[in-house]
């Protein structure tokens, strides 16, 4: 008689900023006790992810590195960005199920949260129908970059926007000006075009930008401090000055 396998679990991992005295009790005992973790990566590089689980890896640890095709060498609106993309995650959706088909757990190593503009989300959709998924929330980088600011990023009543630097820039001048509080991501290239978004908006004296928040490398300055180009982890933030007692 064939005893049916358990199927194993999925698991988005999230990480956290960039430390590991960061991540929730629940995240810390799956990256230490899973022996398959995945994780993303750019072609050549330890990635991110993995760079902050250095060390907490089992010792029989079967890593599963998932490279990305493309990064930035062809522009987000060609067709063939997202063809790349779709066939890249469709692959990974294959080798994460076989596993879990097997029953056999995997950690997926997710930088801040699983489910905020993270990669997981799309090997979530994919996946969800065919194994079980569970997600372990993480705390957001942007949380982290407030944090280093030592400033509250909204009092009372403010809201708060998120864009990323890739919108086009009349649709930033657009967000940086009727908003209360903002974060921008996804800076990197898109710096020059911020800083006249920002400029334009009439609030270049209120923002700031932190590279690394909550890693050994962290800095906050002034966005009039900036040089022309961004590390990849830096965020951009102005902070509401609303309703308080």
């Amino acid at each position: 008689m064939n005893v049916p396998i358990k199927l194993g679990t999925i698991h988005g991992v999230g990480l956290g900023p960039g430390a590991q005295d960061l991540l929730s009790v629940r995240a810390d005992r799956l990256v230490r006790g899973t022996r398959h973790v995945a994780y993303f990566r750019k072609a050549g590089r330890p990635g991110q992810a993995r760079r902050i689980a250095e060390g907490m890896l089992r010792d029989d640890v079967v890593e599963i590195a998932m490279e990305y095709p493309v990064t930035t060498e062809i522009p987000l609106a060609d067709p063939r960005y997202n063809a790349s993309l779709s066939a890249f995650y469709a692959e990974c959706t294959e080798r994460l199920s076989a596993l879990a088909l097997a029953g056999e757990d995997v950690a997926v190593l997710c930088e801040g949260d699983p489910f905020f503009y993270g990669s997981f989300m799309h090997l979530h959709s994919r996946l969800m129908d065919r194994v079980p998924v569970h997600v372990v929330p993480g705390i957001t980088g942007m949380t982290g970059a407030w944090t280093a600011t030592g400033m509250p990023i909204t009092w009372g009543d403010d809201v708060l926007t998120v864009a990323m630097a890739t919108l086009p820039e009349d649709e930033l001048i657009r967000r940086i000006r009727d908003t209360d509080s903002l974060v921008v991501m996804k800076i990197g290239r898109n710096l020059p075009k911020l800083r006249r978004a920002v400029a334009a908006a009439g609030r270049e004296k209120a923002a700031w930008l932190v590279e690394y928040a909550a890693m050994p490398e962290q800095r906050v300055i002034l966005l009039t401090e900036a040089i022309e180009v961004t590390p990849y982890f830096s965020i951009l933030l102005i902070h509401g000055q609303g309703r308080r007692p």
